[in-house]
């Protein structure tokens, strides 16, 4: 069971890799085919393979199988789930004086 810090350090973790933010500027158009989105990274099947399973993971991008290629899109839900927590976690909570209490 993934614990509700974890599964929200998944997202960053999506996000903080110069590679998958560059996969993630192509999804934007819409789905792309694995094959599509190798021939303008430069980097092989492996190493797209794992940046596709963290993207995955993380929720932000959904995955879907079609013959021997897999095709990928953002996930409309995964995305407004990253954006509010991404509010969550910077919103400033306003102070309270102890003595207020």
């Amino acid at each position: 069971m993934i614990n509700i810090y974890m599964e929200k350090a998944m997202i960053f973790k999506a996000f903080c890799d110069e590679n998958r933010l560059k996969i993630l500027a192509m999804l934007q158009d819409g789905e792309k085919c694995a094959c599509k989105i190798l021939e303008k990274m430069e980097i092989g099947q492996s190493t797209l393979s794992h940046h596709m399973k963290i993207l995955v993971d993380s929720g932000v991008v959904e995955a879907r199988n079609e013959g021997k290629w897999t095709h990928y899109s953002l996930s409309k839900t995964g995305t407004q789930y990253a954006r509010q927590v991404l509010d969550e976690i910077t919103r400033i909570k306003p102070e309270v004086c102890c003595k207020c209490k």
